[in-house]
This record gives structure tokens, C-alpha cells and sequence, in this order.
């Protein structure tokens, strides 16, 4: 499969249905389009409908303001067999600048999925650049502390 299908950039300008109390983007909305950013990389890169599995460690950096062009970079950094790791950093600034500061990262898992809700195969991705083999690496290591973490939630569930 063809490299470029393992991203995908939404851009966009924050308005002002988007504010929360304190006058900045509401974490609510950042979160939404996290998804949506995560939702398109997953099924453009399977050719398949995707369901989120997992959101991790949603990091917020700095706000957004009302206004500010939001970027949302989706970027495939691990699949397995059904599975699709993605990660996602949205920057924000003003318009009328070329300069953006990344305002928050995270990592989602997606599934390919049929028509009955089936997990289904997905492409393989394999890393090219060492920044690809370094965020496949973080992939990896993100698996490993959320299998620490659903064994000391069980009893919990």
C-alpha cells in the first residue's frame, strides 16, 4: 500500500461555538476532532469502517484560541493484525502566521471492522524513515504499560 494513505491532515479555524467558560477551546471539541482525525487515517489506511478501541494519555499542552487555525496530523505508527495505531497531534495559532505550537498528543487504536462489527484485517505498515521505527518502538511501549494498566483495573470492572 502506498505511504501516503498512512496520514492524514485536517485543517481548520476554532470558532467560537467551540469556547468554554474560560474563553478558549473547549477540551470537549479537541477531543471530538482527535477522533475524527484518528476515525479518517484508520479507515482511509484499511479501506475499511473503524472503531475506536483505545485513547491514551490524551495530553493538553497549551489552549486554543477561538479563531486560531487548528491543524490535526493522523499518522499510522503501528498496525497488527485487525488493529491500528495512530498517532495524533493537533497544532493551533494564529492565521496569519505561519507558525504553529502543538497544543496536545495522543495515541488511539482503531479496529477494522465488517459489517456485523467483526474485527477484519488490515493492511500492514511498515516503518521507512527512523522517525517511523522510533513512534513504532513508542507503539510498543504504549502496549505494554496499557497491558499493566487493564490488569490493575480488573478488579475494578
Amino acid at each position: 500500500m502506498d505511504s501516503i494513505y498512512h496520514t492524514i491532515t485536517l485543517r481548520f479555524l476554532a470558532e467560537p461555538s467551540d469556547v468554554n467558560f474560560g474563553g478558549k477551546v473547549h477540551g470537549g471539541s479537541v477531543m471530538k476532532w482527535i477522533d475524527q482525525a484518528g476515525y479518517t487515517c484508520a479507515a482511509n489506511w484499511s479501506g475499511q469502517y473503524a472503531v475506536t478501541v483505545y485513547v491514551g494519555g490524551i495530553r493538553f499542552f497549551k489552549p486554543i484560541s477561538i479563531g486560531d487555525l487548528v491543524e490535526i496530523n493522523a499518522k499510522i505508527i503501528y498496525t497488527g493484525t485487525t488493529s491500528m495505531h495512530i498517532s495524533i497531534d493537533v497544532l493551533a495559532g494564529n492565521p496569519r502566521q505561519q507558525l504553529k505550537s502543538k497544543t496536545t498528543h495522543c495515541v488511539m487504536v482503531f479496529a477494522a471492522v465488517d459489517e456485523t462489527g467483526k474485527p477484519i484485517p488490515v493492511p500492514k505498515w511498515t516503518p521507512q524513515t527512523a522517525s517511523e521505527i522510533s513512534m513504532e518502538q513508542y507503539a510498543k511501549k504504549l502496549m505494554e504499560l496499557r497491558r499493566d494498566i487493564d490488569e490493575e483495573m480488573k478488579p475494578h470492572l
